[in-house]
């Protein structure tokens, strides 16, 4: 349908993505997209192979999604975003990004998960289930409670401290568990949950639902999963529907599914984010 023809969540090659900018345009356009967002991963100061490398980059990223939305400004609405990690102690603050490069919006996500007691990262994100395992090993040594409880400790810091418009794919701490070291009907992974829901519906800050685990063949849910979903329309937080595309053929992935989801779990809206700020949209 023509209002779900939008994404705010998207990669392109400035950091981990495949393609230029103008690809993911074009292939928006010939799908019927009425509004795209790029949100390229912000900077971070170690090496690694996801994000934009440094800020000469970032300002390159931000001068050619200018160019773009000026040149392709009649045929569909772009706008300039990043998702961007946030470390305790590590990372920059949001603000610094959104002044500057004068971000139309800001997702915020954990990626890696910070112990403050032990060197190194968690990373619980990625292609590898060896690589959530390893880290769960080496940060946490293998307790499982004390790990998740950290991640979810870390994103209601960043929700608390930075203010994002957006948080992305909440529970994805659960994707490379696959139910082998916890399960979500625990008394105390849902209590985390329940606190992060509190505190989001308090700052009135939207949650992105978030198709990518699914259609890369990682989750058989969406982030957020049922149980939270539920928890979500109880609580009145608002959503937005996004693909986390790292492909152009990505863009609209799992789409239709997602929106027969929503539906059925009474969800009527979703989040757009327009010239004018954010409106609400029926599904």
């Amino acid at each position: 349908m023509q209002n779900l023809l939008f994404n705010l969540h998207n990669h392109s090659h400035y950091c981990d993505g495949s393609s230029p900018p103008e690809e993911y345009i074009n292939a928006a356009i010939k799908k019927g997209f009425h509004t795209l967002g790029f949100s390229s991963h912000a900077p971070v100061p170690f090496e690694n192979k996801f994000a934009i490398q440094d800020e000469s980059a970032l300002l390159q990223y931000a001068n050619e999604i200018a160019q773009l939305k000026e040149k392709y400004k009649k045929e569909i609405h772009i706008f300039l975003s990043l998702e961007i990690d946030y470390i305790p102690a590590i990372t920059q603050e949001f603000s610094y990004f959104k002044n500057l490069i004068n971000l139309d919006y800001v997702i915020g996500g954990v990626h890696l998960v910070r112990n403050p007691h032990a060197d190194g990262l968690w990373f619980i994100d990625g292609p590898k289930q060896e690589t959530y395992d390893e880290g769960l090993h080496l940060l946490f040594k293998n307790d499982i409670k004390k790990g998740v409880i950290a991640y979810w400790e870390q994103m209601r810091d960043m929700i608390e401290a930075q203010n994002p418009d957006i948080v992305a794919h909440l529970d994805k701490i659960k994707m490379h568990n696959k139910n082998r070291f916890f399960t979500e009907k625990e008394a105390w992974y849902e209590d985390q949950l329940d606190q992060t829901l509190e505190l989001i519906s308090r700052k009135n800050t939207i949650v992105e639902v978030n198709t990518r685990g699914v259609y890369k063949g990682r989750s058989n849910e969406l982030f957020p999963g049922l149980m939270a979903l539920k928890k979500i329309r109880a609580l009145g937080i608002p959503i937005t529907l996004n693909s986390d595309a790292h492909k152009p053929e990505e863009l609209s992935a799992y789409f239709d599914e997602a929106k027969e989801i929503l539906r059925k779990n009474g969800f009527e809206y979703l989040k757009l984010f327009t010239s004018t700020g954010w409106k609400d949209v029926a599904i």
